[in-house]
């Protein structure tokens, strides 16, 4: 009997670690930002549980889904304790996502690193953010565009499906309302017109109009300028990109500029990029210079 006591007795006992699954942290210098990265890793995630419909009805046209956060323990030196998140059209918008080929887990990763603010393009007062990886772009809109957006959708969404996602119009993703701090706010989300992968050495705002139609003085000094009309036509640039290419690309611009026709829908421009191959050498040159430099130190 003692003995079976003594080898009860050095018995040892495992302890287990309970280990917790990782939560996302969302962690930017913005409040707003950080609800932002909330709010698309929420509605994405909540949209998971909801079938895919075999068709939208007007119903999804008008729909919305809302979270109220109070008094947020999780993660609250980066959250505000308090904020709301509304997502406008979700079924709609999910489904332009699919018809542009993006997937929602790519869509939550590129969109759940801190987005970085960016030069204003245009004269509507707008804020800009780009997403980390450079895909995405955020725009804040007023409630009335909001409500402009509502409207255009309806109409926006069959071209898209006719159009099996080819056009060259902005692809609009998502759509939101935050509340931080009892102030509301408006945001659209795009895919980026350019590449991350590739620098834009130069870019045109082009309307096939001369008139008054070149950049200011100020926005020529800016390091990357938006040029206009007459900028590109004084510098003499010539695109060529192939025959077959050239014949789809304007096929996609007249059914483009046929449907922006057919709702009047004006003030509208092309953008186009340019990546100058010599200069992306020249760069890559003189970063691999400075790189030895430093090496040398």
């Amino acid at each position: 009997m003692s003995s079976v006591m003594e080898s009860l007795a050095s018995t040892k006992t495992k302890r287990f670690k309970v280990k917790h699954p990782k939560r996302k942290l969302f962690r930017s210098n913005d409040p707003l930002l950080s609800v932002f990265m909330w709010g698309v890793n929420h509605c994405v995630k909540e949209l998971q549980h909801v079938n895919v419909p075999v068709m939208l009805m007007p119903d999804d046209f008008r729909s919305y889904s809302k979270v109220k956060i109070d008094n947020h323990s999780f993660n609250k030196e980066n959250l505000p304790s308090h904020f709301k998140v509304k997502e406008y059209c979700p079924i709609v918008f999910r489904n332009l996502r699919e018809r542009f080929g993006i997937d929602d887990a790519d869509f939550v990763n590129s969109l759940t690193k801190s987005p970085k603010p960016m030069e204003n393009p245009g004269k509507s007062g707008a804020k800009f953010h780009i997403s980390a990886d450079k895909l995405y772009v955020i725009k804040t809109l007023t409630s009335e565009e909001v409500e402009e957006m509502h409207s255009l959708l309806k109409q926006y969404h069959p071209y898209i499906v006719e159009r099996h996602g080819k056009t060259l119009l902005p692809q609009y993703l998502a759509m939101y309302r935050l509340t931080v701090d009892n102030v509301e706010h408006y945001m659209v989300l795009m895919r980026n017109v350019f590449t991350g992968h590739l620098k834009v050495h130069k870019k045109y705002d082009l309307k096939g109009s001369t008139v008054d139609r070149e950049a200011s003085g100020k926005e020529k000094q800016k390091k990357e300028p938006t040029l206009k009309d007459n900028d590109f036509l004084n510098d003499g640039i010539k695109i060529t990109i192939g025959a077959e290419a050239k014949e789809q690309l304007m096929e996609t611009l007249n059914a483009d500029v046929e449907f922006l026709t057919k709702h009047a829908i004006m003030d509208y421009s092309l953008l186009l990029g340019i990546h100058d191959t010599q200069q992306a050498l020249e760069d890559e040159r003189e970063t691999e210079l400075e790189e030895d430099d430093s090496d040398e130190y």
